[in-house]
């Protein structure tokens, strides 16, 4: 296929296979090894969890380049530009590199139907090896077995935490889910565990595997010192931490498990305390606890679980008051909606929900009854849209006031659009 813009690729990469998230390797190995990608001619680093994933990704990623090393790091999804998500030095993949690479992909895969994911999983890929990185941080879309990033032996894998989110396709139960995120890891290798109490199920998966896993709170600690923190591991402590640029107390457990995985990699690429300490500070990450400046404050957060929800109602209750707090709110319809309003209900003064674009997204409606039922006893307005809940939310906070915006990374795409 040839086209002119990434726009019309990414929209054709889109109906090439129609389920949207088709879990498995047995579409992307065979193009992985056409693309001479498999064994993958870099170094990998492969970070799963529940959350905190992209965070660890970016610390690890900020970290690296500032001691020197020429980086590839690939997340997702994208909140403001797609290019975002694929890059090298921190720097975004322009967008005649990205259409060269997804021009090698697709020569590649034949008639085979490549899921979205998978297909800029491989055309990430190509373009690192064409570039030559000394090492690619890589972000696991969902769950960790059957995900495209794992067709990458990672010579160290960090599994920030273990929630239960994605039943449909993960388990009904944090076991389940550690089993499938364990999948990463590798035998002979080292494995990191960001989640100080983890499920037995995922011991229990790497050490199947041959994998050596560091857990935190037993292999390394993390703790608050002064205005800043330190960090104690199996050969020695780093003290004088800054905390991370990246906003939230929960921040310092995924700094903590990128910090290890980095002492894990120590004789390959050393790291000094200076470079750990520029790329804590220089850190920044869209969409996770963002504030945007001005009346009334806009915060905003991808937040799609209960376990994240919790980490925004924390945020919101540690910072700075606001003389009214009001949410906009939309979501996706196989999310533990019940859950996630449960952690914020008594942060929020009033609550603007919307809808999500079909098949998979919540109705305003839908969500407005999740909110009686869970006994939120505050204002809720239904709007037809996230745009039309952000205007009437911000005329609602006024001067002083403060809007969150979560739900998933769809809904602060949405608000981004209306103040950027």
């Amino acid at each position: 296929m040839r086209f002119t813009s990434v726009a019309e690729w990414l929209r054709w990469q889109e109906t090439l296979n129609p389920r949207g998230i088709d879990l498995g390797l047995d579409r992307c190995r065979p193009v992985s090894k056409a693309l001479a990608l498999e064994p993958a001619p870099f170094p990998v680093i492969n970070v799963a969890g529940t959350n905190g994933k992209g965070s660890c990704v970016t610390m690890l990623e900020c970290i690296l380049v500032r001691a020197g090393y020429r980086v590839g790091c690939y997340t997702s999804p994208h909140l403001r530009n797609f290019n975002e998500t694929v890059r090298i030095g921190q720097q975004a993949i322009c967008d005649a590199d990205l259409m060269m690479a997804f021009q090698r992909v697709d020569d590649a895969r034949g008639d085979i139907a490549l899921t979205w994911f998978e297909y800029r999983t491989l055309a990430a890929a190509c373009w690192f090896a064409a570039s030559n990185v000394d090492v690619a941080v890589m972000e696991v879309g969902l769950g960790g077995r059957l995900d495209a990033v794992n067709l990458f032996d990672a010579e160290v894998a960090v599994i920030t935490s273990i929630g239960v989110d994605h039943r449909d396709w993960l388990g009904d139960s944090r076991d389940q889910i550690a089993r499938e995120k364990a999948g990463i890891c590798r035998a002979g290798r080292p494995a990191v565990c960001g989640d100080p109490d983890p499920p037995p199920g995922l011991g229990g998966a790497a050490a199947d595997i041959g994998a050596r896993l560091y857990v935190a709170g037993r292999d390394f600690r993390h703790a608050l010192s002064g205005d800043g923190w330190r960090w104690t591991g199996p050969n020695g402590e780093i003290s004088l931490l800054p905390l991370p640029g990246i906003p939230g107390v929960r921040q310092l457990g995924n700094a903590a498990a990128a910090l290890m995985a980095l002492d894990l990699l120590r004789s390959r690429f050393p790291v000094d305390s200076k470079s750990i300490a520029e790329g804590l500070a220089a850190c920044r990450l869209p969409g996770r606890l963002e504030r945007l400046e001005g009346e009334p404050e806009i915060l905003l957060d991808v937040a799609h679980n209960p376990d994240a929800a919790s980490a925004l109602a924390e945020a919101l209750q540690s910072g700075p008051p606001a003389v009214r707090c009001v949410a906009v709110f939309a979501v996706y319809a196989d999310k533990d909606i019940d859950g996630i309003v449960r952690a914020l209900g008594s942060s929020i003064d009033a609550w603007y929900v919307a809808p999500l674009p079909a098949p998979r997204g919540a109705t305003g409606e839908a969500v407005a009854s999740t909110l009686a039922s869970a006994r939120i006893h505050v204002p809720v307005y239904v709007h037809d849209s996230v745009a039309n809940a952000a205007a009437a939310a911000r005329s609602d906070a006024g001067s002083g006031g403060r809007v969150v915006v979560f739900g998933s990374f769809e809904t602060v795409r949405q608000a981004l659009a209306l103040v950027t």
